[in-house]
């Protein structure tokens, strides 16, 4: 029979980790939609305790999944918002009033990668998981982790390097 979390232990869980995922929400898809959808993630791993396995990890990476497949229904908007942001330089989420063009050029790069990598990227970056968390959080081995992280460098690597080429007083290098 598969191990249960007790409502105790959700609670626990949310004291421990309600504002990490709270922020990497927020940092993905803005403040305004962070409250909603931290509570939303909490109340699917309520609705979902049951099929917590502790031998597959820890409740983290778990918690971080549930927050990844809830902003995977958010997909469209997001990669839209970074479009926008990098376009227009107003940022649609209001976590910068005021970006700079090095910041509006990372939005658009984030814009040009896979969902996949994306999620597996700002899971390294944002919410310091390690792979073999990101790998819990998203159902996925390691190896696929590896991979897919290794493609998201490569792309903003490639998407960025005439940003990098810049000197600081913004002349060609």
């Amino acid at each position: 029979m598969m191990d249960r979390i007790e409502p105790l232990d959700l609670g626990v869980a949310f004291e421990q980790h309600f504002d990490a995922i709270h922020r990497f929400i927020g940092r993905r898809l803005g403040s305004g939609a962070a409250d909603d959808l931290a509570a939303h993630v909490f109340a699917e791993a309520v609705a979902g305790a049951a099929r917590f396995d502790p031998r597959r990890g820890a409740v983290r990476p778990w918690l971080f999944g549930i927050a990844t497949n809830v902003m995977r229904r958010h997909r469209r908007r997001e990669a839209a918002m970074w479009r926008a942001y990098a376009r227009s330089g107003a940022d649609p989420a209001f976590i910068d009033p005021a970006p700079r063009d090095d910041e509006r050029a990372v939005a658009l790069a984030l814009a040009t990668l896979r969902p996949s990598e994306r999620d597996a990227l700002l899971l390294f970056a944002w919410a310091d998981l390690t792979y073999e968390e990101i790998a819990v959080a998203l159902a996925v081995p390691v190896g696929t982790v590896r991979s897919r992280l290794n493609r998201a460098r490569t792309r903003l690597r490639r998407e960025l390097a005439p940003l990098v080429a810049l000197d600081i007083e913004g002349e060609p290098a």
